[in-house]
Parts: structure tokens; C-alpha cells; sequence
């Protein structure tokens, strides 16, 4: 039985009253400094903005993440490992060339790739695949030419840029890649016989929409801070600067780690820095970004991904800047 508190005593568990009170006066504080932000002209911009991103890009993210879903659950994996040739010097680009019809967003691409892998594939050319899906699929060159309209400069270059990029990567790997920095992967992708496809789908779908949905979210929000908040003479120190300008965007890139298929209304939104620097930011944040880091460090394990992140940056931002020079 429970004793009853002595006269003058607090029961177990309760609010000392002091700490109610200071709850809720500092409650009424947060609210009152609220509502004057929430009517200032800059939050009202900032939620435009952010609006604005989201509603544009979640059709192309609802679109890719279905065909990802349907993709790994109905497409077998031996279908990959009998179109690619033997050799894998040739393995490489042809399994790059394959994400432009096979649609795949960054979290999708991962998995896919390890169980390529798993299956036989050459290392060198799931990593192509793995790099060029989620880069260069329909629905984000569709998003892109949906971005910059009147721009197909644009995306011819997010084409050449990030195939390129993904063919160096993977002949590098075939050159210099060690097996001992690879961890092999054990997680099951595709479908597992005895279970139902559309299950599969539904659970991949669901996984893959919410996941990226989510970044998709925080991405809008961030640049919404960075074009609301960013004082134009800290823009213009970056932008007048044509290194400058490309290796912040990179930078700005992988920290927001917007998805595939929304990026490119990201960076149309940028419009205070050149064309060669917001193809930057779209080749590089489907390749590398902190959510794909932390993916490839929990597939392929955290030695693969610290090298491999960090050659494919390099990579990816003078593939960019070599397209941009000559396309744009």
C-alpha cells in the first residue's frame, strides 16, 4: 500500500511549485516574443521561401522514391549483374550510363549498391551506380529542367558533370580501391522469397518517401534561413569570387543534404552566385552529403566511407567546374 506524504511534504513525482511557476512564466515570455516574429516581414519571407521549395520539389521526391520502391522490390538483382560487361574497366561507365533510367534517390542507391555487390557485381561499378542513380535519373534532369526553365545548358551539364564524375570514381576505385577498406555487406535488398512484392514496395516506398521527405524539409528550411538571414555583402563576398563561390556551395551542399529530386530548385533559388557554382551544389550534394556518409559508413563501414566521401568531393567539384567552363 502507498504511504500517505506527511502534512508538508511533496508526494513522490510532484512539480515543486517554484519550478511550475518559472514553467510557466517562461512559457508566456516564448509566447509573447513570438508573436511579434511570427507578423515581422522577415519570417513571413523565410516562410515563403520554405513553402514555396517544398511544394515545388515533393512531386518529383513522391515520384522517384515510387520507382525506387518499385525498382528494389520487382527488378531481380541478376539483372544488373547480366547487363554489365565482364570487364570491369567497361563495367564502370556502363553501370554509371544505368542510372540514367533507373531511377533511384541517395538513400535508395546505397542499399542497391551493396547488394550489387553482394551478388557479384564489380565493386568499381556498383560504386558507379551508387553515384550516378540518384544524380542523373529522369525525374531529377525532369526537376532540373522544371528549375532553370529555358535553361537545357543546365542540364546537359548536371548530365556530363555527374557521369563523369561517377565513371572517375569508379576507375579510381579500380586502380587504387583496397578490399580491406571495404566491409561487405550483409543487409538484405530486393525481394526475399516467401514474402509479397507489393509488401515490399510499400515498406520501401514508405522508408524511403519519409526519410527524404524529411530532409527535404530541413533542406527548404535552411535555405530559406540562408537567403533570408545571410547579409547580401557576406553573399557577394562568396559569389564575386568564382572559387569561392563553388567551393561554399559544395560545402553548403553537403551539410544541407537536400534530395536528388529537389535540389535543383535549391539551387535555382541561389541566384546570387554563378551558373558553374549552382552546378556545383547540384552534382556534388547527391554524391555526398552527411546523411549518404553516414549510410555508406553503416553499409560499406567507416574506413570506405571517410576515403571514398572525401576523393568523390574532390571529383565532383572539377568535374563541375570543367563542365561549367565548357557548357555553360
Amino acid at each position: 500500500m502507498n504511504r500517505a506524504a506527511p502534512a508538508g511534504e511533496r508526494p513522490p513525482g510532484a512539480i515543486p511549485p517554484s519550478v511550475a511557476v518559472t514553467g510557466a512564466v517562461s512559457l508566456l515570455l516564448v509566447a509573447a516574443l513570438a508573436v511579434p516574429v511570427l507578423g515581422h516581414p522577415g519570417f513571413r519571407a523565410w516562410q515563403t521561401v520554405c513553402v514555396a521549395l517544398t511544394v515545388q520539389a515533393l512531386p518529383f521526391l513522391l515520384f522517384g522514391t515510387v520507382v525506387s520502391g518499385a525498382v528494389n522490390a520487382f527488378v531481380p538483382e541478376r539483372v544488373f549483374a547480366r547487363a554489365l560487361p565482364r570487364n570491369p574497366a567497361l563495367a564502370v561507365p556502363v553501370a554509371g550510363a544505368a542510372g540514367v533510367v533507373l531511377p533511384g534517390c541517395e538513400c535508395a542507391s546505397v542499399p542497391v549498391a551493396g547488394s550489387l555487390i553482394r551478388r557479384g557485381v564489380a565493386p568499381a561499378a556498383a560504386f558507379a551506380f551508387l553515384l550516378s542513380a540518384p544524380a542523373v535519373n529522369p525525374v531529377v534532369l525532369v526537376s532540373t529542367a522544371v528549375a532553370f526553365p529555358g535553361r537545357p545548358d543546365m542540364v546537359a551539364a548536371r548530365l556530363v558533370a555527374s557521369l563523369a564524375t561517377a565513371a572517375t570514381m569508379g576507375w579510381l576505385w579500380l586502380r587504387w580501391g583496397r578490399p580491406e577498406w571495404l566491409r561487405m555487406p550483409a543487409r538484405h535488398t530486393g525481394h526475399r522469397p516467401g514474402h509479397s512484392r507489393w509488401e515490399e514496395f510499400r515498406i520501401g516506398f514508405q522508408h524511403d518517401f519519409l526519410h527524404a521527405g524529411g530532409f527535404l524539409v530541413v533542406g527548404a528550411m535552411a535555405a530559406a534561413c540562408f537567403n533570408v538571414l545571410v547579409p547580401r555583402s557576406v553573399l557577394d563576398a562568396f559569389a564575386d569570387s568564382p572559387w569561392l563561390s563553388v567551393l561554399f556551395l559544395a560545402a553548403l551542399a553537403i551539410v544541407l543534404a537536400v534530395c536528388s529530386e529537389a535540389d535543383a530548385f535549391v539551387a535555382a533559388s541561389l541566384t546570387g552566385f554563378s551558373p558553374t557554382a549552382r552546378l556545383t551544389f547540384m552534382v556534388v550534394g547527391p554524391m555526398v552529403d552527411v546523411k549518404l556518409i553516414a549510410l555508406q559508413a553503416g553499409t560499406f563501414g567507416r574506413p570506405f566511407a571517410v576515403r571514398f566521401s572525401a576523393a568523390t568531393a574532390v571529383v565532383a567539384v572539377t568535374c563541375a567546374c570543367l563542365t561549367g567552363w565548357w557548357l555553360l
